[in-house]
């Protein structure tokens, strides 16, 4: 009998307390899994979705010449079948490569002179070779020249909204500065803040900061319109020399009474003395009373600032605009001009700061195209303005899919931290995304609340080989792309056929660039088995667009509470890559966002179920997880009333019913290489750190055979 059937029939048993819930999942199917998406080899051209290499050619196509005349318009991609072998092209020095071939559909257009309009005057199409694709083999690498290498993946920052604070080490004063900023995969970066003196400012691309609501009235925002986004409003009645503000119980939560008491307003109780805070209890009688209104002093109102403008009936002119305060002199005109109700906005300076009021008052701007003009002046400076190329910049800046494009990550994690239901599949930003972040980072000011946390793993996401593929096809089609549009300009496009504008050399000499000079294409080591999957399940924080050793500090490096069952904690290497290149947990697996998954056995009714269901860092952060050797019976019941688990990375005694999930195995923890050292549990982590590194440099025998 062959080795390999001996093998096939070995018992493996296992010698652990815990048993095992579920096999060890395909350790290099992140590799495999990505690069399939990539290609989408064995999906029809019609039922191809729009990620690799569909993705790229939808983004650069059509391609249309200067004038409008023609189009280049992507049809359909497909593959010819493979011409070498793996083993040909180790023993022959060659790259294993797929020949890939793409239908494009040349239209060009009969243009009339004087009313604009185009019709089509002739469709070419034609299937062109657009040079060859490196193809994976079966074990997760590629052959390039005759050697084997692997693309490590890439941990990075997700796009989407982050918020922070600088600790109060920017300024003087020592006072907190808040900032927010909007990351896209492509495009203007958007950077939010707040000065010491409580004004927010917007910086675009990293260009001279202005207020913020020079924005939103080039987004067609009036003063009215932004005052009642940012803030509620209190209704103010006249009558007589009394002054009443109408009943609204969650706007009197946490505030003082004026300078009158409040009265209940059937029995004529006091309920709260002037000047003293408006208790719960109060606020429970008035709406008992079903109290229409409060009456307040006349001081109580001064200095308020008014929603919208108030005209004079008469005169027609404004007696006060809005955004701005009422003084005495202004009362005064409201009751000669017989107003006797108007709007204030609520302002307690507690929970509501003026941040936008004093922003607004900041802001000279009047009108929409003012606005317009101004942003491009600031981010074009010495370029003639004009209204309408300066809306056309603007558009093109944040809501074009040509030059901005957020990704699925990024609108997911804009709906996560706002709050919001919008399309995964918008990618680019709209108008009430800026507003929700200017409102959520004056909501953070005001309450001082928590900061983002961009070591956290549900910021940062994993880059494998298929994406990284696809952002230098990108490079290497918008190379391309500007010589189609300069031939079309150059030659009769009437004479010429798909194949004469095309020239694949551009992609190919990126792609080759790629594997042959990227730091994230390795040569694979080949030490011995373990060497291999490890290097294919490594992530590295180094590479284009992720760190620098020389920058990365010690908060990038360290072991985060939500790397349990995603990274490990042991292995990674000494020197000056600690921390920044790590390995996939045994369990881990990343998802189709880029998140780093892992499962957990579902618990219902402090009851151990046979379900397993994966969580990414963001979905578990406030779920009480048990450890995998709580005790439990023989139905799956806990045995004690308190469980040790874990709770937004901070492990207490919870109780055994409120228990939601359970980890799979203590191996969940460790990478497959620090699973292999027998108690780990009882060694030095550093000489862990060094064992795990280690095996991979053991040399393999000749002939291979089990222990037992």
């Amino acid at each position: 009998m062959s080795k390999r059937s001996l093998a096939m029939k070995r018992i493996r048993k296992n010698f652990g307390r815990i048993k095992k819930i579920i096999e060890i999942p395909d350790l290099i199917g992140m590799q495999r899994e990505s690069f399939r998406r990539f290609l989408q080899m064995d999906v029809p051209p019609e039922k191809r979705e729009n990620v690799g290499l569909q993705a790229v050619y939808k983004s650069v196509f059509p391609i249309k010449d200067f004038t409008g005349s023609a189009s280049l318009e992507f049809v359909s991609y497909r593959f010819s079948e493979v011409k070498h072998s793996v083993e040909e092209c180790i023993h022959r020095g060659m790259s294993y490569e797929i020949p890939l071939r793409i239908t494009v559909r040349l239209v060009v257009y009969d243009i009339d002179s004087e009313t604009g309009v185009s019709n089509i005057r002739d469709i070419k199409e034609q299937e062109i070779y657009f040079g060859t694709v490196p193809l994976m083999t079966e074990k997760g690498t590629f052959i390039i020249n005759g050697t084997e290498r692997v693309v490590v993946s890439q941990l990075h920052r997700s796009s989407g909204v982050f918020f922070d604070h600088d600790k109060g080490k920017s300024h003087s004063s020592g006072k907190i500065i808040y900032s927010s900023r909007i990351i896209p995969v492509r495009g203007s970066w958007i950077d939010l803040e707040i000065d010491p003196k409580d004004i927010v400012h917007i910086r675009i691309d990293r260009r001279r900061k202005f207020p913020v609501t020079i924005l939103f009235k080039a987004f067609g925002y009036s003063i009215e319109d932004i005052l009642s986004f940012f803030y509620q409003t209190e209704k103010i009645i006249l009558r007589g020399k009394s002054v009443y503000k109408q009943f609204n119980a969650d706007l009197l939560k946490g505030q003082r009474a004026g300078g009158k008491d409040i009265k209940d307003p059937e029995t004529g109780d006091i309920l709260v003395k002037k000047g003293r805070m408006i208790t719960q209890k109060a606020i429970k009688r008035l709406t008992a009373a079903k109290a229409k209104t409060i009456l307040i002093a006349q001081d109580d109102i001064l200095d308020k600032v008014v929603a919208h403008t108030i005209v004079d009936p008469e005169s027609g002119f404004p007696i006060i605009k809005a955004n701005e305060r009422i003084d005495e002199e202004i009362l005064l005109k409201l009751k000669e001009a017989k107003i006797l109700e108007f709007d204030v906005l609520f302002i307690d300076m507690v929970s509501t700061s003026d941040s936008i009021c004093k922003t607004l008052i900041l802001d000279k701007v009047e009108t929409k195209e003012e606005a317009i003009i101004e942003i491009y002046r600031r981010l074009r400076p010495g370029n003639p303005a004009t209204p309408e190329v300066a809306q056309a910049f603007i558009d093109n800046l944040f809501f074009k899919t040509t030059y901005y494009d957020l990704s699925d990550v990024g609108r997911l994690k804009i709906n996560q931290r706002l709050g919001i239901k919008s399309p995964i599949h918008l990618r680019t930003l709209r108008k009430e995304d800026i507003l929700l972040t200017v409102r959520a980072l004056i909501s953070l000011k005001d309450t001082q609340g928590a900061v983002d946390d961009i070591d956290h793993l549900g910021n940062r996401r994993v880059r494998a080989v298929g994406e990284l593929l696809e952002n230098q096809y990108r490079i290497g089609l918008v190379r391309m792309e500007r010589a189609i549009k300069e031939r079309m300009s150059l030659q009769e496009v009437d004479a010429l056929m798909p194949h004469d504008l095309i020239n694949p050399k551009p992609v190919s000499a990126v792609v080759k660039e790629f594997f042959g000079t990227s730091q994230l294409s390795q040569f694979m080591d080949q030490t011995n088995p373990l060497s291999e999957t490890t290097h294919k399940r490594r992530l590295s924080a180094l590479g284009p667009g992720g760190l620098t050793r020389e920058r990365a500090g010690f908060e990038v490096r360290d072991v985060h509470p939500s790397h349990y069952g995603r990274i490990c904690p042991i292995e990674t290497p000494e020197g000056p890559n600690i921390g920044l290149i790590v390995s996939l947990s045994t369990y881990a697996r990343v998802n189709h966002f880029g998140f780093i998954e892992t499962p957990y056995r579902v618990v219902e009714n402090a009851t151990l179920s046979k379900d397993v269901k994966f969580f990414d860092a963001f979905e578990e952060r406030e779920l009480p997880i048990a450890q995998a050797n709580a005790p439990v019976d023989e139905k799956g019941e806990y045995v004690n009333p308190l469980v040790t688990s874990r709770v937004a990375g901070e492990m207490m005694m919870v109780k055994r019913d409120d228990i939601e999930l359970m980890d799979i195995s203590p191996n969940q923890l460790v990478s497959i290489s620090a699973s292999l050292i027998p108690f780990l549990e009882n060694d030095d982590a550093n000489r862990a750190l060094m064992g795990s590194n280690m095996q991979r440099q053991a040399v393999p025998l000749l002939t291979c055979d089990a222990p037992l």
